[in-house]
């Protein structure tokens, strides 16, 4: 008789990920402090598991997650989303005591050990502004920016074409709005069917399910059009709202993406 084919196993970082406990990088930590186990046995790292194995997570792990933040960011133009890079400040420097807007619904106040670990959970040019995630929880990063995501992220974008400042509307060719729709490649690659329409006659409202480099700023050079302003206004569920430019809340604890 034939043998039969061994079952498939997976890392045990990416089972825990898979899972939606935790981010790759969390569940390395998680193991590295002993907080797994595998069929009642403390996991080693780089373990591999399979379907049928019982993995037990130490409520510590869970503690550690309750006390993880996630801040919503008014960002400014002048600021990059990520490192510091050409002289220009992160935008995480923005979050400070001073910065923390005061109509801000949640209860939670401002420590500095927040900001270990603070990244941010997708990009948001140097040349744009509005809402930008950054986050401690894995989970949140995972959910808006894994492989996998498909969080709506809604953009408003001033454009001219041409010689047209204003109604752009009028000038710009039907044809062209539908290619930025579902039509257009960058890099090669084909993108996802997008949300396009007009807002106001110099104003196109976007909703994206992915966040290829300057995107937008790409996708309107395709078709003539120039950006002259470009704001994040909505990731999910969660919208810019009042926040004040250059200010900052926390996610709430009932909200979510």
């Amino acid at each position: 008789m034939p043998e039969s084919a061994p079952a498939p196993t997976t890392r045990l970082n990416k089972r825990l990920a898979d899972l939606g406990l935790c981010s790759r990088r969390e569940a390395d930590d998680w193991i590295a402090k002993g907080w797994v186990r595998v069929n009642g046995q403390v996991a080693a790292m780089g373990l591999q598991v399979g379907a049928g194995d019982r993995i037990d997570v130490d409520p510590k792990a869970r503690g550690q997650q309750s006390q993880q933040v996630t801040i919503l960011l008014h960002k400014p133009v002048g600021y990059v989303s990520g490192q510091a890079e050409d002289g220009y400040q992160p935008a995480v420097t923005l979050v400070q005591q001073r910065t923390h807007w005061r109509g801000d619904p949640s209860k939670q106040r401002f420590a500095p050990q927040q900001l270990r670990g603070l990244a941010p959970a997708g990009r948001l040019d140097i040349d744009s502004t509005g809402l930008l995630v950054l986050t401690q929880d894995g989970r949140i990063a995972r959910q808006l920016i894994g492989e996998d995501s498909g969080v709506e992220k809604e953009y408003l974008v001033r454009v001219s074409y041409g010689a047209a400042l204003t109604d752009v509307q009028s000038a710009f060719p039907a044809a062209q709005l539908a290619r930025l729709r579902h039509g257009l490649s960058l890099d090669g690659k084909p993108l996802k069917r997008a949300q396009v329409d007009w807002q106001n006659p110099e104003q196109l409202r976007f909703v994206l399910t992915e966040g290829r480099k300057r995107q937008i700023r790409r996708m309107c050079e395709l078709v003539g059009l120039k950006v002259t302003g470009l704001k994040r206004v909505r990731i999910g569920r969660v919208l810019l709202g009042q926040l004040p430019l250059g200010q900052w809340r926390y996610l709430g604890e009932h909200e979510g993406f």
